[in-house]
């Protein structure tokens, strides 16, 4: 199977932003201090171990990880940040500290934690900070949430390889997994049911793309 480390990421050059918004300001709060905080440990359900991303509009990587083997749902929301209950308007206001993320439930006998780090890493620019694409801001920064020591050691790793390879700094935070916050239902399941929406034809619909030709091993029979 192909790893991530293997393979040099480029981002297109697009036309249009997730949703239409504009820039909001970076979020301040101190790395160091969040990887400091006790994470929480989810727990299991009916089988499914919870994994939790923030890689620019959380349309784009909903539909990549639900393209996965393995991956039985991906729900879009917020985390990251600082406010109780943060709402897609709040978010975006890049003053919550939220940031769109995906809460991805897999069958750890298909697919494993380090795998899904791959999928995070094989399916973005690494180096973009603060944004994927034409998202620019905070809320669209790149965050691998770890729920444990052993999540934590495996995207340090990870990191710090694809670091070394790219002669660059890597740009996802790594932080403890605090809460989820489901967005609005609008937001769900966005790609497949907005085919036609310009967002999706200019940006998620290639990213998705990009990412299957890199690793079509991974893919369901469906796609």
């Amino acid at each position: 199977m192909k790893t991530i480390l293997y393979i040099l990421y480029t981002t297109s050059i697009l036309l249009t932003n997730c949703h239409g918004n504009s820039q909001t300001p970076d979020n301040k709060t101190s790395t160091q201090a969040k990887e400091n905080i006790k994470p929480v440990q989810t727990e299991p359900v009916n089988g499914l171990e919870r994994a939790y991303f923030a890689s620019g509009c959380f349309w784009c990587v909903e539909a990549i990880y639900e393209s996965v083997k393995g991956v039985k749902e991906v729900i879009s929301g917020y985390s990251g940040g600082h406010t109780d209950n943060p709402t897609y308007e709040s978010s975006n206001t890049g003053s919550t500290g939220h940031a769109e993320a995906v809460e991805v439930l897999y069958d750890p006998n298909v697919i494993s934690f380090s795998s899904l780090v791959d999928i995070y890493f094989g399916s973005q620019n690494p180096t973009q900070v603060n944004g994927q694409g034409p998202d620019r801001g905070s809320q669209y920064r790149s965050i691998i949430f770890f729920q444990n020591d052993n999540e934590k050691n495996i995207i340090k790793k990870k990191k710090g390889l694809l670091s070394n390879m790219l002669n660059r700094k890597v740009a996802a935070e790594v932080t403890p997994f605090q809460k989820f916050w489901k967005a609005e239902a609008y937001h769900q399941d966005y790609e497949k049911r907005n085919p036609y929406n310009r967002y999706i034809q200019n940006v998620s619909i290639p990213r998705l793309k990009r990412f299957q030709k890199k690793f079509p091993e991974l893919l369901k029979n469906n796609h």
